[in-house]
């Protein structure tokens, strides 16, 4: 469901409405209207035209959580001046329950609400992943005249025992933003897009972008696919990146085979300018037609692809699982009480898996560069608790001490994948592997029939073989780590090491550098050293002012540390430093850091025919 990408956050999806229609409240359909147009304080106003209510008193909830995010986000902090109203335009008496709920008295009369929406984005402290922020592809965006970043769940609640009615939103904007969406505008305007689904559940999975129309579009295997970018400065464009995309997507298609559940899928890229009141959430976020994918703008082409690659294949992955397959908890999505699956493994663990085997599997990386992925997932997951129960830690993930556990699923979620998938391939000489335990279970329930929880592992062995049900019960279920080197041996691979350029300013989470709070300046750590220091002869305590003519602090560290992923060895830098109470510019070379890292090779030739089932298969 999410993908988290460098200071790990989240991706959803966000969306607008218009205002005012008459004698809906006789009908059946909740009828929203997000003003687009006048937006005043950086907000937007949002107007509710309930169904036909026969209780007294009515609840209106915005989610608590919603599907793919796997944290308590509390939408409903983000709406105010919550008010009710009845045909004659008289105040209904409201209170607010909790912060995301109101009660609304004298409901048999109600004919309106309406509410204001502050964007998700303008509270972000950037602090990365653990923090309280709403994932930026998860949150909500407001510049006006600019860009709108409509994750419906930010603008849009339902009332209770309602969550089955038919919405219809209607999204007033200026004529110079296009939203970009998998729903259908059933609009001819250039200034009102209308929209309608069936629920509200299919609502929240279609979030919207408004912005200056760069888009492209093309069809993959069947498949129609809309790439909608906003760039603030212009540095990027949809077309930029469209070859990539559909090479990339196009390969996807193949891999997947007879999946086809979706006919079109909307990516939506939204590149931040890292100020402090934009996006710091990287990462993406997936619906069943759709994802919602934020950057940081200063990425290179190169970095960019790369990034879009990787989260993109991710939350595309996702139209098999839980899209597909899933449990009755996510069919049956309880938005502010939310029940989780889990099953986690599956979910977010082989779809990550997929994400990489397909690039492997389609020629767009090669052994090497899937075994380093593989390493870094191992050694990734070695600094989480190995020990915990992977389905324990998913159905208690919105609590501690399992919330903190969260992002071993991207880690030892996919090396589970990658394991089963060994097991099936060994046992069938070959033949299968977990794509096609995938479909199996596709076939055996789907889109609308969703599994309880407690039966997975049984079908899933009564499917494959008890091996798999054996390693299941074992190491998902149970406590004990997994001996990655025992299945890899399997086809053939063992430990290897390899030298490996790391980040001038960052070993693993580990810093070079640090923050002096009260000046906001960057100082090198007294206690660390690397190649890159050492070459331009910067030592413990310098303060760093600017590299290459552009000046950096806290303020801006984020563009310091992803403009230096782009450097390569030997090219020219200048770096600007105070060091005491005298400034001084050197001038000098990229030297990177390089280290001794784990990775893993192909040794044993015998066991090649299955290696090679397994990664080309």
């Amino acid at each position: 469901m999410k993908k988290i990408l460098y200071t790990l956050a989240l991706a959803v999806t966000f969306w607008s409405c218009k205002t005012g229609s008459t004698g809906a409240a006789k009908s059946n359909m909740v009828e929203v209207n997000i003003n687009l147009t006048d937006v005043k304080d950086d907000k937007v106003l949002v107007t509710v035209t309930p169904p036909a209510i026969k209780t007294d008193e009515i609840v209106y909830s915005i989610p608590k959580t919603v599907p793919g995010t796997y944290s308590t986000d509390n939408y409903g902090k983000y709406a105010e001046d919550f008010k009710a109203f009845d045909a004659k335009g008289t105040a209904l008496t409201v209170k607010r329950i909790d912060d995301n709920s109101w009660s609304i008295s004298n409901a048999k009369t109600l004919k309106k609400i309406t509410y204001l929406v502050n964007d998700t984005f303008d509270t972000e402290k950037g602090t990365g992943f653990g923090n309280d922020d709403v994932f930026s592809p998860a949150g909500t965006n407001i510049d006006a005249g600019k860009n709108f970043m409509i994750n419906t769940h930010g603008f849009v609640g339902y009332f209770q025992d309602k969550l089955e009615v038919p919405y219809k939103v209607t999204i007033t904007h200026p004529e110079t933003l296009w939203g970009a969406t998998s729903m259908t505008d059933e609009d001819a305007s250039n200034t009102a897009d209308v929209f309608k689904t069936s629920r509200y559940a299919i609502l929240v999975e279609n979030p919207i972008m408004y912005s200056k129309p760069d888009y492209t579009t093309f069809n993959v295997n069947g498949m129609d696919i809309l790439i909608a970018v906003y760039s603030p400065t212009g540095k990027f464009t949809a077309e930029s990146i469209t070859p990539e995309m559909k090479t990339m997507m196009t390969a996807q298609k193949n891999f997947l085979g007879k999946v086809n559940s979706t006919k079109k899928y909307t990516v939506l890229l939204y590149l931040s300018s890292m100020a402090k009141d934009d996006a710091h959430g990287f990462g993406a976020l997936e619906h069943p037609t759709a994802t919602t994918v934020v950057l940081p703008e200063s990425l290179s082409k190169e970095k960019l692809v790369e990034s879009m690659k990787d989260v993109v294949s991710h939350e595309f992955f996702h139209i098999v699982t839980p899209l597909t397959i899933h449990s009755k908890e996510i069919q049956y999505f309880d938005y502010n009480a939310p029940k989780m699956s889990e099953h986690l493994w599956m979910y977010e663990g082989v779809t990550e898996y997929f994400a990489n085997l397909f690039q492997i599997n389609q020629g767009l990386i090669d052994e090497a560069e899937f075994y380093t992925r593989i390493a870094d997932k191992i050694e990734q997951a070695k600094g989480l608790n190995d020990t915990m129960s992977f389905t324990v830690m998913s159905k208690n993930v919105l609590e501690q001490p399992y919330k903190d556990q969260y992002l071993n699923v991207y880690q030892k979620g996919a090396l589970i994948g990658m394991c089963i998938d060994i097991i099936i391939r060994e046992k069938s000489n070959g033949e299968r592997g977990i794509l096609d335990l995938m479909h199996k279970l596709s076939d055996e329930y789907g889109v609308e029939k969703p599994f309880n929880d407690d039966e997975l592992f049984a079908k899933i062995t009564s499917l494959t073989y008890p091996e798999v049900g054996e390693f299941l019960n074992k190491y998902v279920a149970g406590t004990t780590p997994i001996p990655y080197d025992f299945y890899l041996a399997k086809v053939g691979v063992t430990k290897s090491t390899e030298k490996k350029a790391g980040n001038p300013f960052l070993k693993g989470q580990t810093p070079y550098i640090t923050i002096d709070k009260a000046t906001k300046e960057i100082i090198v750590r007294p206690d660390v050293e690397n190649e890159f220091f050492k070459s331009l002869n910067l030592k413990g305590g310098d303060k760093i002012l600017a590299v290459n003519n552009k000046s950096y602090n806290l303020d801006n560290i984020y563009d310091l540390i992803t403009e230096s992923e782009n450097w390569k060895e030997n090219d020219p830098i200048t770096v600007k430093i105070k060091r005491g109470a005298k400034e001084e510019t050197i001038k000098g070379t990229v030297k990177l850091p390089y280290e001794e890292a784990e990775t893993f090779k192909a040794t044993d030739a015998s066991k090649d025919k299955l290696k090679n089932a397994w990664l080309k298969g």
